[in-house]
């Protein structure tokens, strides 16, 4: 069975996307991205420095933009069985299996990059990585610490990503390191992403998904919030809702893809991030056809 990975922030690079405008329904969809969101995201995308695309109102854009024009791109040969997003990649991943239109799907990407810089101005907050230590003892750690500061990617065995409000996360790290954790970095991100920090981003994100038509996918999701397959578009929706104060379980998404029987593994989208994350996740993961696109 074939599974398709969406990546989320962290995979954009200078540059990314122009291959993709030299076709003709590339072209057509960065210029319909571009009226949408009101400047010129492609010219962004081709020429803007790797600073330039740090900034969370390009990032999220230009990432669902490249991985949703590249699923388009593939025209029959896109037939998954599965498909699974890593936090924005959710919304790439339920355009490219028509759940939710192009359209839709950029004006969503675009007020929720706004939203969560808003609140990441409300409240100064940070994030971290987390390695080489159990999960269960780093969730025993950050509950521990005194203010804010949660799990917030579990992205593959021994590595955690850790969120929540800046001096929290610093105490956290410190509490991490003393217990045995081999490295607990601070991540240069500008907030605390899926943690309780993104309260008032989550509110304006809702407003905006119950203005939108979300409809039953081709194929399952499995989504970031329970890392199980939906095609239902009321639990969708509720999801992709929740999903910016909950954390990432990409560890069981990967795990329960393959217990499902994905044998057939392709990453949309920029850079190769998410198989890195699977080669450790699973042992086997050499046996199984793995590929970038």
């Amino acid at each position: 069975m074939k599974a398709y990975l969406f990546p989320g922030q962290g995979s954009q690079f200078p540059g990314m996307g122009n291959e993709l405008y030299k076709t003709k329904e590339g072209k057509k969809l960065f210029e319909k991205a571009n009226n949408i969101l009101g400047f010129e995201i492609s010219k962004v995308m081709f020429d803007g420095t790797k600073e330039d695309l740090k900034k969370t109102n390009i990032t999220q854009p230009a990432i669902f933009i490249h991985s949703v024009i590249l699923s388009k791109l593939l025209k029959n040969s896109f037939k998954p069985d599965m498909v699974a997003g890593h936090s924005l990649g959710e919304f790439s991943a339920l355009s490219a299996i028509k759940s939710i239109s192009f359209e839709d799907g950029l004006m969503l990407v675009n007020i929720r990059a706004k939203a969560m810089q808003n609140a990441c101005n409300y409240e100064q907050g940070s994030m971290a990585a987390v390695l080489g230590m159990e999960d269960k003892l780093v969730e025993d750690i950050c509950s521990e610490t005194p203010g804010i500061v949660v799990a917030a990617n579990y992205n593959c065995p021994g590595q955690l990503v850790i969120s929540g409000q800046s001096i929290a996360v610093e105490k956290a790290c410190e509490n991490l390191k003393k217990n045995g954790a081999k490295r607990a970095l601070i991540l240069p991100v500008g907030g605390a992403f899926h943690s309780p920090l993104m309260d008032s981003a989550k509110s304006e994100l809702e407003k905006a998904i119950n203005m939108i038509n979300i409809k039953k996918p081709i194929c399952p999701i499995y989504q970031n919030i329970f890392s199980l397959p939906e095609r239902e578009p009321r639990s969708i929706k509720n999801n992709i809702i929740s999903q910016l104060t909950a954390p990432v379980r990409w560890t069981s998404i990967i795990k329960n893809m393959i217990k499902d029987g994905a044998q057939d593994f392709t990453e949309i989208g920029p850079g190769n991030v998410l198989q890195g994350l699977c080669k450790k996740i699973n042992s086997n993961y050499e046996t199984f056809s793995a590929s970038i696109i």
